[in-house]
């Protein structure tokens, strides 16, 4: 037996045989063309290209009924990028002008456009090298018949370099036992589509092509594989198979039941959510209300500003689907690893310290002003609160209560019902919000903590940056230190803090948070039961 360790992409336990997966040699054969053949290449290129946006459609349809709309919202960008017109005039400049096969300029063109992505300073468009990538792929293998992905008939654990996100999507997740992958970040879109399939899965490993056929185990808890397992090993796992099931099965009784401690201490236990689709994730999983709604999704999934009536119906049918439970909206949170062509941001230094979020809001005060009145309309409909992100001074806030101010007075005269009384916090992401946090109570109904870029701000680190990711300690003392002085200075003023960031769903942390004094945890959904059941076995 050998065991192998690298990191844990989602804990569980997978038993079986090893399918390695070997995408085989991508190097695509330059032919040359006579001039006379151009024009039929060029439509060969076309019907490809046709093909592959069908194929991603139904992969978009799959993710939809398996992972949900905002993780399938991956596939969505995949069709657009063979829909983008540089890319298109790229390959077509290729077989035009080198006398080309359609399926090398593709290659060529998107190795280009890979490589492009791949040097820019923007974490969020560096992500998408690997997309355009793995859509050319796709348009390859159309033009040269060649299937998409790893096919087996029976149970098994796939075992690869890495995998794109169309390739995880399209395996049969019922024979999907477990994934190993020698790259490819815990953070990637395979790894999320991992985590939300609940595919237990691990990456870093020193993989090896012999491994195909032979057994083996995946340990998710621990980062690990075992290869051809005695056993007794086998046997171990099964028992901790075992463990995980009967534990889900117990957690499926904590549907309806309070989140709150022995000593009757309540917690507010929420949601994280991109979309509408999402609302069916918050309702599965029994959650009291949506703690973040990302509203920048709005944006990022349009070619342009959205309307007012654009969000106010985004925004009501999430209120509606709640039913009167807590929907707390954060405000535009576009800039750093989320940009939107049509804002025509500048080219920053550092995207994380610049034109972001609130700082966008406060200067084109117009655009602010559509998304707080669709919000406000809104709010006639159910229990909607407001969020503003990225706030270093009270001077913004009084910037932003004043504009609420006007878009109220606006709607009141043209006789538009809103929640007169509507709550309005904001996130607490940087070290100056945390140190004036005393004198930003007073001007607001809630905090929520954004654990993400508070860590990255505190500790100097990069977030996104692989190198430094062993530096990145959520639970460094000065992370901690800081979430219950917000804390503190909140139940000063009257008003109660959260988190809503991803330490918010650690579970080695619950039982500190509840000590702190932390009023309410907005997680993924998969992690609302698991934290009800630590929450009610505190005392």
């Amino acid at each position: 037996m050998e065991k192998f360790v690298g990191k844990t992409i989602f804990k569980g336990v997978a038993i079986g045989e090893i399918f390695f997966y070997d995408k085989g040699d991508s190097t695509i054969k330059r032919t040359a063309l006579p001039e006379s053949a151009v024009e039929s290449e060029l439509e060969k290129f076309q019907q490809a290209r046709t093909t592959a946006q069908e194929q991603i459609h139904a992969l978009y349809e799959k993710a939809m009924k398996e992972v949900g709309e905002s993780e399938a919202g991956i596939f969505e960008i995949h069709e657009m990028m063979l829909d983008d017109d540089d890319l298109i005039e790229q390959i077509e400049n290729i077989i035009r002008t080198q006398l080309v096969n359609a399926e090398y300029a593709v290659s060529i063109g998107g190795d280009n456009a890979s490589k492009m992505f791949a040097a820019m300073d923007d974490e969020y468009m560096r992500g998408r090298a690997a997309d355009v990538l793995d859509v050319c792929s796709r348009v390859v293998s159309v033009l040269t018949g060649k299937s998409t992905g790893a096919n087996f008939d029976k149970p098994i654990i796939i075992v690869a370099d890495d995998l794109a996100p169309s390739e995880t999507v399209q395996m049969d997740k019922e024979k999907l036992l477990g994934i190993c992958l020698r790259s490819g970040s815990v953070s990637s879109h395979t790894a999320i589509l991992a985590r939300t399939m609940t595919i237990p899965a691990v990456t870093g490993m020193d993989i090896k092509p012999e491994w195909h056929g032979r057994q083996a185990i995946i340990d998710g808890f621990e980062g690990a594989i075992y290869l051809d397992p005695t056993a007794e090993t086998i046997d171990k796992f099964v028992q901790k198979q075992a463990e995980i099931a009967e534990e889900r099965r117990l957690l499926q009784e904590l549907k309806g039941k309070d989140d709150v401690t022995k000593s009757g201490r309540h917690l507010k236990l929420y949601c994280n959510i991109g979309s509408i689709g999402d609302v069916a994730l918050v309702q599965k999983n029994d959650a009291k209300g949506i703690g973040l709604f990302r509203s920048e999704f709005i944006y990022l999934d349009s070619k342009d500003y959205p309307t007012e009536d654009e969000q106010f119906n985004v925004y009501r049918q999430v209120a509606e689907l709640m039913a009167g439970k807590k929907v707390i909206i954060r405000t535009c949170d576009i800039g750093a690893d989320k940009q939107a062509d049509y804002f025509n941001i500048p080219k920053e230094e550092n995207p994380a310290m610049g034109f972001r979020a609130i700082r966008i809001c406060l200067e084109r005060v117009e655009m602010f002003k559509t998304q707080l009145r669709a919000l406000l309309r809104a709010s006639a409909f159910g229990n909607i609160a407001v969020m503003y992100p990225m706030i270093i001074s009270v001077d913004e806030v009084l910037k932003i209560k004043g504009i609420m101010g006007e878009v109220k007075a606006e709607l009141d005269e043209l006789g538009i019902k809103y929640d007169k009384n509507i709550e309005q916090g904001i996130m607490i992401e940087t070290p100056a919000a945390v140190i004036i946090s005393d004198l930003l109570a007073k001007e607001v109904d809630f905090f929520s903590i954004g654990s993400n870029d508070l860590t990255q701000y505190t500790l100097a680190i990069d977030r996104q940056n692989p190198k430094l990711e062993s530096l990145c300690d959520t639970h460094h003392p000065a992370i901690l230190r800081m979430i219950k002085t917000v804390c503190d200075n909140a139940h000063a003023a009257g008003i109660w803090a959260g988190i809503c960031g991803e330490l918010g769903a650690d579970t080695t942390l619950t039982k500190t948070f509840l000590e702190m004094g932390v009023d309410e945890l907005s997680v993924s959904p998969s992690f609302v039961l698991p934290i009800r059941n630590i929450v009610r076995d505190t005392e």
